[in-house]
């Protein structure tokens, strides 16, 4: 058993030193902590008095239909305020519908039979994308609904937030997005994201964590590979597993390229 526990670690072990914040798998687990999810927030939002009071990771989230989608981080403020947050490394899972029925999820889970309209509360979806999506050279856009006649902002407190990773500058929210590619906690800017991706690199309790998420993840993968009706809800972010099971042969590209929703040209890339 221990050298089956030996050989496992040793095999996740490169895989686990290429991981960076832009690969879900591995930001969610970062992000578990509190003050890595408020650090993200202040800097996006900049806003230095936000208190993050929960989070989640990995969550799946239905609508009416039953549909779901697995929900990078979901986090409160202390003010009920409730923040989605998505890295996005192909542009079509940055699509403005995607954003618009993230928001729409937050809406219909936060709600209970009975509930009058002025208890909703207000939302943020936040994409991390890898590319610039929206295409105007910015850092980052906010998008919130307007009144087209008087220009005056429509105040239903629904808020929609890319954040352009590419933008890797000089600025608080540059260095941000240079600790996102990074690959080493010693070369991050941000001491509290530079101590927790150490721990699931270098730290042996962390190193185990990740190889156990990553047998879990690998195991989901074979199943979704065999149940192919089942790959219209799973994430993007099942692309790591998808690379992997190309690698040890037990998809063909372009199978694994359908499941991913992409060209087999795009999945190249990740090869």
């Amino acid at each position: 058993m221990e050298k089956d526990f030996e050989e496992r670690n040793r095999r996740f072990q490169s895989k686990i030193q290429r991981f960076c914040l832009m690969d879900d798998t591995f930001m969610s687990k970062v992000f578990e902590d509190k003050k890595c999810t408020e650090l993200l927030l202040r800097i996006i939002l900049n806003r230095d008095d936000l208190i993050v009071d929960h989070v989640n990771c990995q969550q799946d989230i239905k609508n009416l239909q039953g549909r779901s989608i697995r929900m990078d981080i979901l986090a409160h403020d202390r003010k009920g305020v409730i923040y989605n947050i998505e890295v996005q490394n192909d542009d079509a899972g940055a699509d403005p519908k995607r954003a618009r029925y993230n928001s729409s999820l937050l809406d219909a889970n936060i709600t209970e039979a009975g509930d009058k309209y002025d208890q909703l509360r207000e939302t943020y979806v936040i994409f991390i994308t890898r590319n610039d999506v929206l295409g105007s050279g910015l850092p980052i856009y906010h998008i919130d609904r307007t009144i087209e006649e008087t220009g005056e902002k429509f105040e239903d407190e629904t808020h929609i937030i890319y954040v352009n990773s590419s933008i890797q500058d000089e600025t608080k929210l540059g260095k941000l997005m240079q600790d996102f590619w990074c690959k080493r906690g010693k070369e991050m800017n941000y001491d509290v994201l530079a101590e927790r991706v150490s721990f699931f690199k270098e730290k042996k309790e962390g190193v185990n964590q990740m190889c156990e998420i990553l047998d879990e993840v690998k195991e989901e993968g074979k199943n979704e590979g065999r149940l192919e009706g089942r790959k219209e809800g799973r994430k993007e972010g099942r692309l790591e597993t998808l690379i992997e099971l190309v690698g040890d042969g037990t998809l063909s590209i372009l199978k694994a390229a359908e499941m991913a929703n992409m060209s087999e040209e795009e999945l190249k890339k990740y090869l």
